[in-house]
């Protein structure tokens, strides 16, 4: 455990104790990737998948300063409605902290933050990648370095996207991270199936991503684990759209001159409101599904 004050709930902080599984689950979707009028209903299905396995879930943010492991209603609605919360990496962790801010946590700081709390599993939905352009921007999440540093194995639907697919798995490849495809000798697109490259590897259940994790740490290992979770056939957006509003948003993008961490908020948010609610409706199917998932391999 980290001398890093950490607010448990009862709920997580028993199932620590008692060896119970527990999945760690981000925050900045809830606030920065979901309506704000269902983005705490939603936070709670997601929760409810991941108990309906006999897991724990751990929703994770900074709350007025202090870091919450397993969110109460109050600070639920306070990160999934507020207006003045803070979309944070690891990097702002520090400052956030130290003004008594809210954050809603990205893929790197909860994976970042679930390492301290001694949480092994996280699911989430799009991983961060290399955005688009980048050879100009420099512009890559801090997700994967930080999946280069934190033995946390993250289940997520692919990289977003909105990113450039094939540039991420090269760097995940160089930082060493594992990747597999679940089920599927495919890399997952997040709102689509098939994002168009091949998955590194291949898993057939939640025991085998276990009986990974359990070699990574005995080999001494420090990379996390990513598990793509393709996205149900039944639920997937359909190819052409996403195709056709994937090129508008990137249009609008360099029209308004978005750039940073605020290009991939705007990207989802403009996909929501473009595609009628279709881009939304698979972001929460996938979520689930991930939450599910991510259930059964801390069981396993």
């Amino acid at each position: 455990m980290s001398s890093v004050p950490l607010q448990m709930s009862e709920e997580v902080s028993d199932a620590i104790a008692s060896g119970v599984g527990v999945v760690a689950l981000e925050s900045t979707l809830i606030s920065h990737g979901l309506p704000k009028d269902s983005s705490a209903a939603t936070a709670r299905k997601i929760e409810a998948a991941v108990r309906a396995t006999g897991a724990v879930p751990a929703t994770i943010a900074v709350v007025d300063g202090a870091v919450r492991v397993g969110l109460p209603e109050e600070a639920l609605g306070q990160v999934a409605e507020g207006d003045d919360v803070v979309k944070t990496s690891v990097r702002d962790l520090p400052l956030i902290m130290a003004r008594g801010l809210t954050g809603a946590t990205t893929v790197a700081a909860t994976s970042y933050l679930a390492r301290l709390a001694g949480i092994k599993v996280f699911a989430t939905g799009g991983l961060g990648g290399v955005h688009r352009g980048a050879r100009e921007s420099w512009d890559e999440s801090a997700d994967l370095v930080t999946l280069s540093q934190v033995p946390v194995t993250v289940v997520c639907a692919g990289v977003k996207s909105i990113l450039d697919v094939p540039a991420t798995l090269e760097r995940l490849e160089s930082l060493a991270v594992p990747v597999v495809g679940y089920r599927t000798d495919r890399f997952a697109g997040f709102y689509v199936r098939d994002s168009g490259a091949d998955a590194p590897g291949r898993v057939e259940s939640a025991a085998e991503v276990a009986a990974m994790m359990r070699y990574r740490d005995a080999l001494g290992l420090t990379q996390g684990i990513v598990v793509a979770n393709p996205i149900e056939p039944d639920v997937e957006m359909d190819p052409a759209l996403h195709e056709s509003t994937l090129a508008a948003g990137l249009e609008e993008v360099r029209r308004r001159g978005i750039t940073g961490k605020d290009v991939t908020p705007f990207l989802l948010g403009f996909f929501h409101e473009q595609t009628a609610g279709a881009s939304l409706d698979a972001n929460v199917a996938l979520v689930l599904a991930n939450a599910a998932l991510a259930g059964r391999i801390a069981l396993a």
